[in-house]
Order: structure tokens, then C-alpha cells, then sequence
């Protein structure tokens, strides 16, 4: 494997991803509390019974092609809508943590630039 700008990006997003989806589901990274509207988002959607776990899922599989540097552009897609609402949710809910969402967004969008004849289909 070359080392690149890409690949590195690549790795560093899916282990990002792969991290915090994990932790998710087993918890060994401690969350902050968070309050008023933050808290009652994160409450509504753990009241679903499913949407976090799905959430945790697309993150796991999404950061897992990246790592394996297979169908990454299915990784990108899956990845996009789980890091606008983590955007989302860092701008508007609560400004706290913002700097790791950024470098994943950005990382993101990095990859997809790259990537972009495979993209162009989508955006014509």
C-alpha cells in the first residue's frame, strides 16, 4: 500500500468511524452529559429502541470499507448522512466536541473529492 495524502485520510476516517461506532454498543469511551435540547434529541432517539443501534451499525460497516480500501465509495455514501447529523447535531445542539466531527467532515469530503469521477453520476 502506498503511503499517501488518501490513504491516510482513508485509515484515519475509518478507524474514526469504527471507534466511535463501537463504542456505541460497548461504552469505553465516556460521553458527556449533555442538556436541554442536546439531552432531549439523544433521549428521543434512544426511545426508538433501534435508531441508535442503526446508527452504530452504518458507522461500523461504513469506517470497516474504508479500512479494507474496499467499495470506499459505498463507505463514503453510507458515512455522509451519520457525519451531517453529528455536524448537525455539534452546531446547533451543543457546540462542545465540535473539532473531531469537523476533521471527520472534512476527511469526508476529502475522500469524496478524490473520488470524484465515481461520484459524478450522483450529482448530474
Amino acid at each position: 500500500m502506498q503511503l499517501d495524502t488518501t490513504n491516510v485520510v482513508r485509515v484515519f476516517l475509518g478507524v474514526l468511524l469504527v471507534v466511535f461506532g463501537l463504542n456505541g454498543f460497548f461504552g469505553f469511551i465516556p460521553l458527556p452529559i449533555f442538556e436541554g435540547q442536546a439531552a432531549a434529541f439523544l433521549s428521543a432517539l434512544a426511545a426508538t429502541g433501534y435508531m441508535f443501534p442503526l446508527i452504530k451499525f452504518v458507522e461500523i460497516l461504513s469506517g470497516v470499507l474504508l479500512l479494507t480500501n474496499r467499495r470506499v465509495s459505498l463507505g463514503l455514501v453510507l458515512a455522509m448522512p451519520v457525519l451531517v447529523n453529528i455536524m448537525a447535531f455539534h452546531l446547533f445542539l451543543s457546540t462542545s466536541g465540535v473539532f473531531v466531527p469537523v476533521l471527520m467532515m472534512a476527511s469526508a469530503l476529502y475522500l469524496i473529492y478524490e473520488r470524484k469521477g465515481t461520484f459524478a453520476a450522483l450529482l448530474a
